[in-house]
């Protein structure tokens, strides 16, 4: 039986980021709700899962606001991809295929609820010096070298992500577009569509970002990545949470503003890991 370790985040009011060692390497987790009702419940959800020799998932989903029971969904997609990819080895799966398994599970258990929810998920598949992502939705996964080149971007599935991918629009007027909070692919959705990208090896200096659009539509991704590229990875996550909330309570002509609820998952190697 594989021995796996898991951390779940279901609703939560986090104040701190929350550092694990992880896979021959360390995750920080964030989440919390930046919404201007403080009573507000946080509708992300995210999971850290060592399933030990090198290999982890990191998930993390975003309930649809605007629509019922978003933390609902948002926690059953985190748990079935959670389960899924628990009991992979020993139902004969491959990680990617268990992965997929999960994304499927969670879609219909979504769909059985009956009340309209839906939900973000976005996942990354660390194997070793190798990372796949996962994604439906517009919560994304975000990979940086350490002198701040992107490696990996993964598109939002929403009309001004496919406008911006298409270069219809620029990126900077995308984060102030009226329509940025439109998503067209959701789990709840019968028509749900996995993104599946390529595997991609990670350098040890390397570090990936898993999050909720709280963080992608308040910080450009040069900012972002200027915050997480180097340097301690919970001071990183430190800064990009102040950052992140800072936005979501100050308005400034021309600087984007949204409050809601914020979540990412930082990851970098160990330098003195070897993958097996």
């Amino acid at each position: 039986m594989t021995h796996t370790t898991s951390e779940i985040f279901l609703k939560a009011r986090m104040t701190e980021p929350h550092a694990i060692s992880l896979a021959g390497g360390t995750a920080v987790v964030f989440s919390a709700s930046g919404k201007e009702d403080s009573d507000a419940a946080n509708q992300d959800s995210a999971v850290l899962l060592d399933l030990g020799d090198g290999r982890a998932v990191l998930v993390v989903a975003d309930g649809a606001g605007g629509q019922p029971a978003g933390d609902q969904a948002s926690a059953l997609a985190a748990q079935c991809v959670e389960r899924a990819c628990a009991r992979a080895e020993d139902a004969g799966l491959s990680l990617r295929d268990a992965i997929l398994n999960g994304f499927e599970e969670a879609n219909r258990a979504i769909l059985a609820l009956g009340v309209g929810a839906a939900t973000t998920l976005a996942v990354a598949e660390i194997d070793g010096n190798t990372l796949r992502p996962y994604h439906a939705g517009d919560s994304g996964v975000v990979v940086t070298g350490q002198r701040g080149r992107t490696k990996l971007a993964t598109m939002a599935h929403s009309p001004v992500g496919y406008a911006v991918e298409a270069g219809f629009l620029d990126t900077g007027d995308a984060m102030h577009h009226e329509e940025r909070h439109l998503v067209s692919n959701l789990l709840g959705q019968t028509n749900m569509r996995i993104e599946l990208g390529s595997a991609l090896p990670l350098s040890a200096l390397d570090t990936v970002v898993l999050a909720s659009d709280g963080l992608f539509d308040n910080l450009t991704a040069p900012e972002i990545i200027d915050i997480v590229r180097s340097g301690d990875l919970l001071q990183s996550a430190r800064l990009l949470r102040d950052a992140a909330m800072g936005r979501m309570q100050t308005q400034e002509a021309g600087v984007p503003s949204k409050p809601d609820d914020l979540t990412f998952v930082l990851y970098r190697r160990d330098l003195r890991h070897k993958a097996p």
